[in-house]
């Protein structure tokens, strides 16, 4: 299919041909919601943890004499029904992470650019880059363009100036092409692709 590429001035900068093969699949909400789940569950850090009975520190007498008091017996104040007690079945540190096949991972991003394709929320841009990095200016462009939520992807080499000059702006974020993923397309309105980003990605997703 055809688009058109504009440069950062909103100006015509020619055509562009996206493969219905990356840009035209059927969007499969399933693969969407287990690529997300697959995300972040590897981002979690699982370092939540609860006292068990030997991690409380305390005395290992008897609290009383097991007979004649009139109360229950007792064997430790370290118990889960004992104030300051161990925590039964709390969670321990560990990894959250799950595996996810790569024809499932690389079908969801496929999913995801087809997505933003068919909601007309793609823009392929000529280049990703600036003369200087001012943010002022950079923004002032995006503000023009109605980028007010966006993920931009370049190639495999982002421009220096750019990057400098994007990363101050609240609601755009800037990948290069090695790290476009479900998640952070999903998670911004507007996806922006550079030339470069668009060969490079059919050439990995084909």
């Amino acid at each position: 299919m055809k688009c058109k590429v504009i440069d950062l001035d909103n100006k015509a900068a020619g055509d562009l041909d996206l493969a219905d093969a990356v840009f035209a699949v059927e969007i499969r909400r399933d693969l969407l919601a287990r690529a997300v789940n697959y995300q972040l569950a590897k981002r979690q850090q699982g370092t939540h943890k609860t006292k068990g009975r030997s991690d409380i520190s305390g005395s290992t007498r008897k609290p009383f004499k097991q007979k004649g008091t009139g109360r229950a017996r007792q064997g430790t104040t370290r118990a889960a029904h004992m104030r300051g007690g161990q925590t039964t079945f709390g969670p321990r540190p560990r990894s959250h992470a799950h595996d996810l096949t790569k024809k499932v991972r690389k079908l969801a991003l496929k999913a995801a650019l087809s997505a933003k394709q068919s909601e007309g929320k793609l823009v392929v841009l000529s280049e990703a880059t600036a003369a200087e990095p001012k943010t002022k200016e950079l923004a002032a462009k995006l503000e023009a363009l109605g980028w007010k939520s966006a993920l931009i992807i370049g190639g495999a080499e982002l421009d220096r100036n750019f990057t400098l000059a994007v990363r101050n702006i609240p609601g755009v974020d800037l990948l290069p092409q090695q790290g476009a993923n479900v998640y952070d397309i999903l998670s911004r309105d507007t996806l922006v692709l550079t030339r470069d980003a668009v060969a490079q990605l059919q050439e990995r997703l084909q």
